[in-house]
């Protein structure tokens, strides 16, 4: 037996390791099976090698978990340790057996598989344990089995002990304090996050398995007495869909594993991605694009990180453009720095190459799509703008890859590229100021009257909804040289293009004020402006319109963004055709007889825009049953 003190330069380190290495406890597990994992792919390396000569039997990891003496136990049949590599790589606090390994067989098969960047992983077993031991049997020949103990102070104990298979158990005896990870639903839970996809079997739980007595006992009727044996269960996939080529995998494959990683999940997502880097960086995963329409704010854990198979977080947002977190799937990159803060990820190199990588493949392969299949992709549409405006607004990167497949629609349900709607319209729709007015409905139904209007002039309408739109609206505006977007109730349609002079009024100035607060009297002075406008006489009596900047404005601040405007009253234009027959017949009528008839046109004005209600509805219903006869 020896003794020793663990080569710290603090003998505060085991304080600080339990409470501040790690922002949560659970971590350990991780850790501790991810350091037998090491160990059992590094004997697989020697044995490639030549450098192990023995038998490999069954290379498996496993966690035993015995509550009635209040220990975790984490076992391995890797390489094992001496006393004197307990030493090197135990007891001196964060030095890695992994990258020291890496290093020494670099470029030689299975090499890279090596998990490394654990570093202090070891000692995370104390931020639960009020006692660790080490017992470990070597792979050399002729080796002695040793124990290391500790009970959380830098003092140590190494002992011989007897052991008769090689290879590492870490024996945690768990304090009263993380009493919940004698739970066996709190390890299992634990090992499916962080294990599950670990490139070794690991294997816990129980299940029932009766045998025959090994010592032949007889039960009460003479037979051989049947007893109980506890037999693990292996948690893990060792080879998920992302370690493999994508030649070797068919779209069922990809189906498959999607519903491994999310088995809750009752829809299918449209396509995936799978990605597959070995320079300048490491990078291997699957991204599927699910189907997203109405809501932006999406659950946006689904991304799931991962180094080495080993699950790290899935909160990914430093690691991809925010746009796409509204994917799912699995990122696998050893080069992406673990357990550091969010500011160091967000200015490490490596981090943004990856970045931007996933950023180009995911625009490459919307291109891909649209090129190789655009009827396809047309149906897709629905279930992609939303993804594709929101990187088109929040990284300009991928904003210029996506012009070329970003689409619009028609009320006719025509598709169309941005250019080729320019090109489509330009002829039709540009102003006697140069500038390609787009205009577009964000409900058909019940902007319909507007859309026939424009409709009928042999102009195309667009129909743009979603929480997006505003915001994307704006961008193209930005972008695109003289076009001008304008939904169909913003103004009467002579003002939202213009290509004459403005119309004369067949209503003089000086009557256009005297019938003014005839109309202003009928309507919420508050919500409506009267506007006396000369339209054409086929145009309604009374147009409601709604002012583009306004509305854009405050549609931008209830999705993000849209500043003070989002604490304006909606307001409203009463625009009255002051060429319309029943507007020019006021003129004659008796004060009574025009409020009466003012007060009916405005009521039929808003009943068409879904604005009349409540009382000014039940007693505009009651006017008209009245002047049937």
């Amino acid at each position: 037996m020896r003794t020793g003190q663990i080569n710290v330069q603090t003998e505060n380190i085991f304080p600080i390791i339990k409470k501040f290495l790690y922002s949560d406890h659970e971590i350990f597990l991780r850790e501790l099976v991810s350091n037998a994992v090491d160990a059992t792919q590094k004997l697989r390396v020697l044995s490639a090698n030549g450098e192990f000569k023995g038998e490999l039997g069954e290379l498996k990891v496993e966690v035993i978990l015995n509550a009635n003496e209040k220990t975790l136990t984490i076992r391995d049949r890797g390489i094992g340790m001496t006393a004197d590599e307990i030493d090197k790589y135990i007891n001196q606090i964060a030095f890695s057996g992994a990258e020291e390994f890496v290093k020494q067989y670099e470029g030689k098969e299975g090499a890279e598989q090596i998990i490394g960047h654990f570093g202090l992983g070891f000692y995370s077993a104390f931020m639960v344990a009020e006692k660790v031991q080490i017992q470990t049997l070597s792979r050399h020949e002729g080796a002695q089995a040793v124990q290391w103990e500790s009970n959380g102070s830098p003092e140590y104990v190494i002992t011989d002990i007897e052991k008769a298979d090689r290879g590492t158990d870490i024996v945690l005896y768990i304090s009263e304090e993380a009493a919940e990870f004698l739970e066996k639903t709190r390890i299992s839970g634990i090992l499916d996050k962080y294990c599950k996809f670990l490139p070794t079997p690991v294997f816990f739980g129980t299940k029932t398995e009766y045998i025959d007595s090994p010592d032949g006992e007889l039960d009460e009727n003479g037979k051989v007495k049947r007893v109980s044996v506890d037999v693990p269960n292996q948690v893990n996939n060792p080879s998920p869909a992302w370690t493999k080529a994508p030649i070797d995998l068919t779209d069922e494959d990809y189906a498959s594993f999607y519903k491994e990683l999310y088995p809750m999940s009752f829809e299918e997502p449209l396509f995936h991605i799978h990605l597959n880097v070995d320079y300048p960086f490491n990078l291997t995963g699957i991204l599927y694009f699910p189907k997203i329409r109405e809501n932006v704010e999406v659950q946006r854990n689904k991304i799931n990180l991962y180094s080495n198979q080993v699950f790290i977080t899935d909160s990914v947002a430093e690691i991809v453009p925010e746009f796409l977190t509204l994917l799912h799937g699995v990122i696998d990159s050893p080069d992406i720095p673990l357990n550091v803060s969010r500011s160091y990820l967000q200015s490490d190199s490596n981090v943004k190459k990856i970045s931007s990588h996933i950023t180009k493949k995911v625009a490459d392969k919307l291109a891909e799509m649209f090129k190789k299949d655009r009827a396809d992709f047309e149906a897709k549409w629905d279930d992609l703008q939303i993804f594709v405006q929101y990187g088109a607004l929040s990284d300009d990167k991928f904003k210029d890859k996506a012009a070329q497949f970003s689409l619009v629609q028609t009320t006719e349900k025509e598709y169309a590229t941005l250019e080729e709607f320019k090109e489509l319209v330009a002829p039709f729709q540009t102003d006697k100021e140069g500038k390609t007015i787009y205009l577009y409905t964000n409900d058909q139904e019940a902007q319909y009257a507007y859309v026939k209007k424009a409709k009928d002039r042999g102009y195309k309408v667009l129909e743009m909804n979603g929480p997006l739109v505003p915001h994307w609206i704006a961008r193209l505006e930005q972008d695109m040289e003289n076009v001008a977007f304008a939904r169909v109730d913003s103004d009467t349609l002579d003002n939202l293009i213009k290509k004459t002079e403005d119309i004369v009024s067949k209503i003089s100035k000086e009557d256009e004020e005297k019938l003014k607060p005839v109309f202003e009297a009928a309507v919420n002075k508050e919500k409506f402006t009267v506007q006396m406008t000369a339209l054409t006489d086929d145009d309604a009596p009374i147009v409601i319109t709604q002012p583009e900047f306004i509305r854009r404005m405050m549609e931008q601040q209830r999705t993000g963004g849209g500043g003070f405007f989002g604490a304006f009253p909606e307001m409203y234009n009463l625009v009255v055709n002051t060429n319309h027959p029943k507007v020019l017949s006021l003129l004659e009528k008796s004060e009574e007889t025009q409020t009466e008839t003012v007060r009916q046109l405005a009521d039929l004005a808003m009943l068409s825009q879904g604005m009349l209600k409540g009382v000014a509805l039940d007693q505009f219903i009651e006017r008209t049953i009245a002047q049937i006869s």
